[in-house]
């Protein structure tokens, strides 16, 4: 799997969001007729700090149809550079849906899925907007911005439909000098590409900007306060907001936490342990039902059994009905897509029975599913806006291939079963071409509100502990567990946590520190 820390929202929201085809692309003025008066409310005051910055937080979103039934569209502007804020600017595409009522207005909730790079503009009208709990979408104009560099928003791009193809069947487990090279080279040519098409965005993708272009966005809404809901990485963006505007923060939620103080290497490791344990649920699951793919022993041999046959596919891969084969790495990549949430084991069961006997295609699909590979070739820029903001949030996992090797030990430890191929996916910051500008703290925010952190004790992604480090970071982190499976906890089915996240939206008031869910 080509790819380094790519932290996702429920894999059930983003293949609803996935779907939507929506006209809301930044800067453009013909995305049909007007809805509604060109002004935004009054903005609300911009924070102290801000000087040179009255353009953007004096601005007025023009709102108009973008194609999808009750949603509108805008453009927000905002510098490239927070330092030269007079050295040009980047359009950020927005879109909302407005408070369906009864009750009083509450203001605007703004959503991220996390990725980072997933489309929030696609999970606000494909999930968000349409699929959160009424009273939530009834007291609130429900938000969403493209972050910089995604999507809508001044999208990175790095490799072409083809190259990406290629890029994504390199073996990620090299056996010997040449495959290392191989993998070693595909990274070069990622990141080489990136630079070419996107190389005035590129060093200014950081979480850091993003959550600046945050509170511009808060500001011209007319909010005085951030109400936020992000999950996965989005939950690393809602506390880097409350660490440089703890005053403008509102009623945050954390969903899925990151833990910030954490370096690069670190967070790998631990979110390779994270799928292990995710697959050891899958595991014991299947083992139960006699058709299982894996057999019907234990857990450590369904692991070994898997492992057997991600080394039958490096040395021949099956057929899939395409011209793409279904080699290790991408089958490897579709087990790790069903990881993110239990409802797709068993058309993970379904597409291992059918790859083991030589049928590739449904477990190919699950690898596309996670790179976000659309029916006629292409992806989206989902892949190349993670590794754009990875790469600059963090210093690289490793120095060079000596560093990484050093390494695998400890990863596979953490899995035997993807600690190898999850520890070469770290290396692709290594050769990177804009140095990090981010490095890993402590993030307390003192001054904030109370600030929901939610944690899932089995979820694969963001490790459990993850929140609970988070939570208590924060000065006014409260944390919220579910005990349970899948990547994320709110609206996944269980009423004691959507109850609890819902009183505090609506109501300000958040659970009890430390309350636990199922």
């Amino acid at each position: 799997m080509n790819s380094r820390r790519l932290l996702r929202t429920t894999a059930a929201a983003l293949a609803v969001a996935g779907l939507v085809v929506s006209g809301c692309t930044a800067g453009s003025d013909a995305a049909g007729p007007a809805a509604g008066p060109a002004s935004a409310p009054h903005p609300a005051p911009s924070p102290s700090g801000t000087a040179g910055l009255e353009t953007y937080y004096g601005q007025r979103l023009a709102w108009r149809d973008c194609g999808v039934p009750d949603f509108q569209c805008a453009t927000l502007r905002v510098p490239l550079d927070y330092a030269k804020p007079d050295a040009g600017e980047v359009k950020l595409a927005v879109s909302r849906v407005k408070a369906t009522g009864p009750g009083k207005r509450l203001g605007s909730l703004l959503v991220n899925p996390g990725g980072p790079g997933a489309s929030a503009i696609g999970y606000l009208q494909g999930y968000a907007g349409i699929g959160y709990p009424a009273p939530v979408r009834a007291r609130y104009d429900m938000v969403a911005v493209d972050p910089r560099g995604v999507a809508r928003s001044a999208p990175v791009e790095c490799l072409t439909g083809p190259q990406m193809d290629a890029f994504t069947q390199v073996d990620s487990t090299p056996d010997d000098d040449r495959e290392s090279a191989a993998l070693e080279t595909s990274f070069k040519a990622f990141a080489a590409g990136c630079e070419k098409d996107a190389g005035k965005v590129l060093p200014h993708v950081s979480t850091v900007e993003s959550a600046r272009d945050m509170d511009i966005l808060r500001a011209v809404l007319g909010d005085e306060k951030l109400t936020y809901v992000g999950a996965s990485y989005g939950t690393f963006l809602g506390a880097t907001y409350a660490e440089l505007f703890p005053q403008r923060a509102g009623r945050l939620v954390l969903d899925g936490a990151m833990d910030p103080s954490l370096p690069a290497v670190d967070l790998s490791r631990d979110q390779t342990a994270g799928f292990e344990t995710a697959f050891q649920a899958f595991a014991a699951d299947c083992v139960k039902v006699p058709d299982c793919p894996l057999g019907t022993g234990s857990v450590e041999a369904a692991g070994e059994r898997l492992q057997a046959f991600f080394r039958k596919l490096d040395a021949e891969p099956v057929p899939t009905g395409e011209s793409r084969a279904l080699g290790e790495s991408l089958a490897t990549t579709g087990v790790i897509a069903a990881m993110y949430d239990e409802a797709a084991w068993p058309q993970l069961r379904e597409a291992l029975t059918r790859a083991m006997s030589g049928e590739g295609a449904e477990l190919l699909a699950l690898a596309d599913s996670y790179y976000e590979r659309e029916p006629d070739g292409t992806y989206t820029n989902l892949m190349f806006a993670n590794a754009a903001v990875n790469c600059l949030d963090l210093p690289p996992a490793f120095k060079d291939r000596a560093d990484l090797e050093k390494a695998v030990p400890s990863f596979e430890k953490a899995s035997p079963v993807f600690g190898e191929g999850l520890a070469w996916a770290a290396l692709n910051c290594t050769f990177w071409p804009t140095p990090a500008t981010g490095r890993p703290h402590r993030i307390s925010a003192k001054g904030a509100p109370p600030i929901l952190v939610v944690g899932t004790t089995r979820d694969p992604a963001t490790p459990y502990k993850w929140a609970r480090s988070l939570a208590s970071q924060l000065s006014s982190g409260v944390l919220l567990t579910y005990e349970g499976d899948g990547h994320t906890a709110y609206g996944r089915g269980s009423d004691c946590i959507d109850t609890a996240i819902n009183t505090y939206l609506l109501e300000g008031t958040p659970p009890a520190d430390g309350k636990r869910c199922s």
